[in-house]
């Protein structure tokens, strides 16, 4: 199937949103996701919806060598020559990977109180607070979005605007009861069951970067994985955060990558790449400000008998994993199908989050894969990719449900929809996919 080539991006809504403030923008994300494209969308939003002037809108991309040069030496005249003569006028200033600007955030701090007329909106491929410390000269001076791989409902939206219709809203359905709590009756028959799957596990095998999306066939979708890859390691890794020790990193992410939903281990890890604690948390920290990978932390109370330190480790994108471990089989011969599954709900989950999400597990192993916590309400969400017959929660969630009595909680589900209530908690089993 020919894909839109121009994504709408759910990000795009929110930039919208707030454009006539004067806080700059913090565009952050992994390399590749979108973000470029999405300054263009935003530039093509400006001039067509509110009808700037094209001459007012200055895109500037660090990557050139000759840009960074002049705007590194001196940044107050390399503005002031786009603006000379229209200083009354209103400017935007597209600022693309601002990583590579030495001392970025003094450099942005300054432009900021200078050019009152001036929206500055910026990207970068790592955090920014990374290399520039941005945000430490920024405070309220700036917002910061997130940019990463396309979600689900956006891999739907470009794949079918049939699907889309639907998906638009069922998922809605879920998002209202996790957050507000409405209820919904459940379809008695799902007559798109099959093609979402179908999409569900391609998005799975080969994620959401914008070019990869794009490709039709499995081995252009390899090669982009690889060039996105390759680029990390060589730009992020190499280039601007200057660690030597590529061989050893590699070997790190190639095991984490065996190991996503699982506890971390860091003395383990140290072993395994004949390193040191502090290296493999150091190493950890990069991957996670990259946005190569993301740390879940424990949900705990006081309770003594649950884990309060080590977190559990997954990936942002699922086609980058699956490109480190060599591995796109189908998910229906895969003996981590249940990880692959439970990692794409994190993304999901993290990519939407609006509030702290967290995992539960206590030291006799019982387990809830994620907890919300939402306006002082918990939401257990359990993933089981398995066939249901009838609504049944494991005893790991009872327990939780038990112990901490929340009002709702989902199961998700490999096409299975259905509730449940235990104590006062109503329970939904809705398709993993609609989340």
């Amino acid at each position: 199937m020919e894909r839109n080539q121009f994504f709408h991006r759910e990000l795009l809504d929110k930039l919208k949103k707030w454009i006539d403030r004067r806080e700059i923008y913090a565009i952050k994300g992994p390399r590749q996701s979108g973000k470029t494209t999405l300054l263009k969308m935003l530039e093509n939003y400006l001039i067509k919806e509110r009808n700037v002037n094209p001459e007012n809108i200055i895109f500037l991309t660090l990557e050139d060598r000759e840009i960074l040069d002049k705007f590194s030496r001196n940044p107050k005249e390399y503005v002031r020559s786009f603006i000379m003569g229209k200083e009354n006028e209103r400017f935007y200033f597209l600022i693309d990977e601002l990583q590579y600007l030495p001392e970025g955030g003094q450099k942005l701090k300054l432009l900021y109180d200078l050019f009152e007329n001036i929206k500055f909106i910026v990207t970068g491929s790592s955090s920014l607070e990374l290399t520039g410390k941005t945000s430490k000269f920024l405070v309220g001076r700036m917002f910061s979005f997130y940019l990463y791989p396309l979600n689900f409902g956006e891999f739907i939206k470009v794949s079918s605007r049939e699907l889309n219709n639907v998906y638009q809203e069922k998922s809605k359905w879920v998002r209202d009861f996790v957050t507000e709590g409405k209820n919904f009756a459940a379809p008695k028959e799902d007559i798109f069951l099959g093609d979402f799957e179908r999409y569900f596990e391609e998005y799975v095998l080969f994620g959401g970067y914008p070019e990869v999306v794009k490709a039709e066939d499995m081995e252009t979708k390899r090669i982009i994985l690889k060039n996105i890859y390759e680029t990390y390691i060589t730009r992020d890794i190499i280039e601007l955060l200057r660690i030597t020790d590529i061989t050893r990193f590699r070997i790190l992410l190639a095991i984490l990558a065996n190991q996503i939903g699982s506890l971390v281990n860091y003395n383990s890890l140290a072993t395994d790449i004949q390193s040191y604690f502090n290296q493999v948390k150091h190493y950890l920290s990069i991957l996670e400000e990259t946005f190569i990978i993301n740390l879940l932390k424990p949900f705990f109370t006081s309770k003594t008998t649950e884990l309060r330190k080590s977190p559990k480790l997954y990936f942002m994108d699922m086609g980058l994993r699956n490109y480190i471990i060599d591995s796109f089989n189908e998910l229906a011969f895969r003996p981590d199908k249940g990880k692959i599954v439970e990692n794409a709900v994190l993304i999901q989950l993290k990519v939407n989050e609006q509030t702290p999400l967290r995992y539960w597990r206590t030291l006799a192993k019982a387990e809830v894969d994620f907890i919300i916590e939402s306006r002082n309400n918990l939401i257990p969400i359990e993933v089981k990719y398995s066939p249901f017959k009838q609504p049944k929660i494991s005893r790991g969630f009872r327990n939780f449900l038990l112990a901490y009595q929340p009002q709702r909680a989902l199961v998700l589900t490999k096409g299975f929809w259905g509730e449940l209530k235990v104590s006062s908690c109503l329970i939904k089993f809705v398709p993993v996919w609609y989340l």
